[in-house]
């Protein structure tokens, strides 16, 4: 928890959990404040459980959600009124605690002096100057024209949504080709991942720690980070909307923010995930859980689910079933636990050509398959998961499961902060040509990484294909010139069939294989030690010191000779500042 003073009777901090509610108790604080709408992202802790831990530890607990970016003149005044209504001191948070900050700047607006308030914000880390108009505005000496000049003033050549492998690895790209590039990253979150990791986590293998780095430890230093979240996009007048009303300009945009897990998609998951035998590596926080229910399940039934596509590394829900199958053979207790795999699929993966060694391991460790069995709703108290099973001829019935162990893969879709823009397909994401990556509508916006609609497979391994192709589109866009480097559809999924061998599946589009490694080293339609030695050794430093940092190791992508044709009347534009 990281709290930052704005006044003796005010702090600020980004998302609590109920466990810092103590924390908060012992530094002092008689009360919390919540500015954060409830649900607002998939990792969002239960506000539920925070305000009854503020209770028990005898805090004042107030609920004023506030829209990111859509602070009204009726949130200021409530949160005024919140002000003299409660006795300090007092924390608010939200997401990054940039909300609560500006709700405090424009309330204290009529009575301190604008340079005074924006001084204080940024002595506790927040950047308001975007503000200094409403704050004038509110205290009667706004004037239109500082207006105009505030909000047009923060323009990057490329601004990089997103600051997980995506946008990371698209900076360094950039960044190898041309160091002096002026490049912004807009990203909320403290920390970052490697999510590949949490397979490995939840097996037992790798610590959780080994996962997480500090972003700042992580953001390239020439790169401006806005430490926010965006809230909109206005790609007619070339800027982003964040979440405290600034706008940032751009000449080039590029949006990869990752995908949504919907927790809330399954009535009863959320409550239920980290007790009761159920949870999912899908979650930094659960991963070394499902660890422990590996070890102490020694009998009854254990369920592995999988929801309908699109998801991001289709095979991860296996990769956890196959690993705790592994463990309980080598403990001698598998002869006594029910496996069964629960997909909404009607296949074990979508690549056939990796069926039939996958198939081996699931007779070798005797799991069941239930193909078109869809997790429609969790009771963890009673240990049980319904399903809505489909049969070959279309019909569907539910169907209730007891269980001692479950590991859930949540259903997935793309943000609101995509599907409710103009960069929108008719199914809620990234509108981009699949080769070039460019927005099939907009030329100065490229996208990458899970939001988008290309059929490739959401993993790692693609965002490190695709984020050569969108750096050398960029550096063309911003020279005037159409895209010319290609994206084949390259994804890799690791699958985990026991401890110390993998079967590695390398695919393009439309499934064609497309294996890394000589067939002597790695036959990628067998298991594997040298791919489980790649995937535990080698890849996590490779993350780490070489995709994220724009070292493109057998990542360099395919540019063409000649502009595509087809391309030339629809794609090429004018990337220069717009009148």
């Amino acid at each position: 928890m990281e709290v930052h003073q704005l006044t003796p009777f005010l702090s600020v901090s980004s998302q609590l959990t109920a466990a810092d509610v103590g924390l908060a108790a012992s530094m002092g604080f008689k009360a919390i404040i919540c500015n954060r709408p409830d649900q607002e992202s998939h990792d969002q802790p239960d506000t539920d459980d925070i305000r009854a831990a503020a209770e028990r530890h005898g805090l004042e607990w107030r609920y004023q959600p506030v829209v990111s970016g859509q602070i009204t003149d009726t949130d200021v005044a409530a949160f005024h009124e919140l002000m003299n209504s409660l006795h300090g001191p007092v924390l608010a948070f939200c997401r990054t605690g940039t909300r609560c900050t500006t709700l405090w700047a424009l309330a204290e607006a009529p009575r301190l002096d604008v340079d005074a308030i924006l001084k204080t914000t940024a002595a506790a880390g927040y950047d308001l100057t975007a503000q200094r108009d409403r704050i004038k505005a509110l205290a009667g000496t706004h004037s239109h024209a500082e207006a105009m000049h505030t909000a047009s003033r923060k323009r990057h050549d490329v601004l990089i949504v997103g600051g997980g492998a995506a946008g990371q690895s698209v900076a360094g790209s950039l960044l190898q080709r041309q160091p002096d590039l002026d490049i912004a990253i807009i990203e909320p979150r403290s920390e970052h991942y490697y999510q590949p990791g949490w397979t490995l986590v939840g097996g037992g293998v790798f610590e959780r720690r080994e996962t997480v780095r500090q972003m700042g430890k992580v953001m390239p230093d020439s790169v401006k980070w806005y430490h926010a979240a965006a809230s909109g996009f206005r790609p007619e007048q070339q800027q982003v909307l964040l979440e405290d009303g600034e706008q940032i300009g751009y000449r080039i945009l590029v949006v990869a923010p990752g995908l949504t897990l919907d927790w809330d998609a399954i009535p009863g998951l959320r409550e239920s995930l980290g007790r009761n035998g159920v949870t999912s590596n899908y979650l930094f926080d659960l991963a070394p859980y499902t660890w422990e229910l590996v070890q102490s399940t020694r009998k009854g039934r254990a369920l592995f689910t999988q929801p309908p596509m699109p998801i991001k590394c289709a095979g991860a829900p296996q990769k956890a079933m196959y690993l705790s199958c592994d463990h309980w053979m080598r403990q001698g207790v598998l002869k006594d636990i029910e496996v069964e795999f629960c997909t909404a699929g009607a296949a074990l993966f979508g690549v056939a050509d990796y069926v039939p060694a996958l198939m081996k391991y699931v007779e070798k460790y005797g799991i069941n398959l239930n193909y078109q069995n869809n997790l429609i709703q969790v009771d963890g108290q009673a240990k049980t998961a319904l399903f809505k099973v489909t049969d070959a001829e279309g019909n569907s019935q539910e169907v209730e499961k007891p269980f001692d162990m479950l590991h859930v893969c949540p259903p997935q879709r793309s943000p609101k902060l995509i599907s409710e823009s103009p960069l929108a397909d008719a199914a809620g994401w990234i509108e981009l040509n699949p080769e070039t990556l460019q927005h099939s509508r907009f030329g100065d916006i490229f996208g990458l990484g899970d939001a988008g609609n290309t059929p490739n497979a959401k993993t790692a391994a693609a965002v490190r294909k695709q984020a050569p192709v969108v750096a050398e589109n960029i550096l063309l866009a911003l020279k005037g010139e159409a895209p010319r480097a290609i994206y084949d559809g390259y994804g890799s999924c690791p699958l985990t069939v026991e401890r110390g061998k993998i079967v590695l599946a390398e695919f393009g589009y439309g499934g064609k294989l497309q294996p890394s490694f000589p067939l002597w080293l790695v036959d990628g339609k067998e298991p594997s030690r040298f791919a489980w030695l790649l995937k535990e050794k080698m890849l996590p430093w490779i993350y780490w010191n070489a995709m994220l940092k724009g070292h493109e190791w057998m990542a360099g992508p395919e540019i063409l000779n000649h502009r595509p044709a087809d391309h030339e009347a629809t794609q090429a534009c004018d990337f220069g500042d717009r009148k």
